[in-house]
């Protein structure tokens, strides 16, 4: 995160896009993820909404983009690795998304209007990269050293769980968000059955295991 004793217009276009992510999705919920929410998050930072535009030049997209790296970094700020490390991994995992998932929690409009945008079919090569460094900084933050073909499973497996938990989120009312929580507990346990069943998997020439088939069920489960 930014260092707040900067001032703003000291900042460099580095500071200033990690200053304004996280002012971003306030404005998103009235004004969409236009030049108007940048430069209304610009003014509650006191910068010129031209030097906003040079920190986050790449219009709608790039200021999602500015957003998520945000909650990336206020997910390992909450969450930082003595909070963890008495946890067991499931627990972990949990924990992580959950944190996600109240950082987001008072922008479901502004979240509900970003994932529209990212899923046009010219933006959703974008969304995918989005998608898979947000599973990968939960698994580093969770501990995983993965290399591999199991690095490469875990954030695709753990993609999947927190892309239809946000689904999920986006309708849950409850203050306590107990759907998306139970929700995100079955999804969890589908998570760590799979674990345990690739684990079995021995290398035979004569089996044509398909993981892309098979996280491709995983994803779209139903509860």
């Amino acid at each position: 995160m930014t260092d707040s004793a900067i001032p703003p217009l000291d900042m460099t276009l580095d500071e200033l896009r990690a200053a304004l992510g996280p002012l971003l999705p306030q404005e998103a919920a009235f004004d969409g993820w236009s030049e108007t929410a940048l430069a209304a998050a610009a003014a509650s930072l006191g910068v010129p909404a031209d030097r906003a535009r040079l920190a986050i030049p790449g219009g709608a997209v790039d200021m999602i983009d500015a957003w998520f790296a945000s909650v990336d970094a206020g997910m390992v700020e909450r969450l930082p690795a003595q909070a963890l490390a008495g946890m067991k991994i499931r627990q972990r995992i949990t924990a992580i998304v959950l944190a996600r998932l109240e950082i987001a929690a008072p922008y479901r409009e502004a979240l509900r209007r970003a994932l529209a945008l990212l899923a046009l079919p010219t933006n959703v090569p974008t969304a995918t990269r989005f998608g898979w460094r947000a599973a990968d900084a939960m698994w580093r933050l969770a501990g995983d050293d993965a290399t591999g073909f199991a690095h490469y499973t875990k954030r695709a497996t753990l993609g999947a769980v927190y892309l239809s938990t946000l689904v999920v989120f986006l309708d849950d009312e409850g203050e306590d968000l107990a759907e998306t929580r139970a929700f995100l507990d079955r999804r969890i346990a589908g998570v760590m059955r799979f674990e345990k069943f690739k684990a079995q998997i021995r290398p035979d020439p004569d089996r044509h295991f398909s993981p892309a088939r098979f996280l491709g069920r995983l994803r779209y489960r139903t509860r």
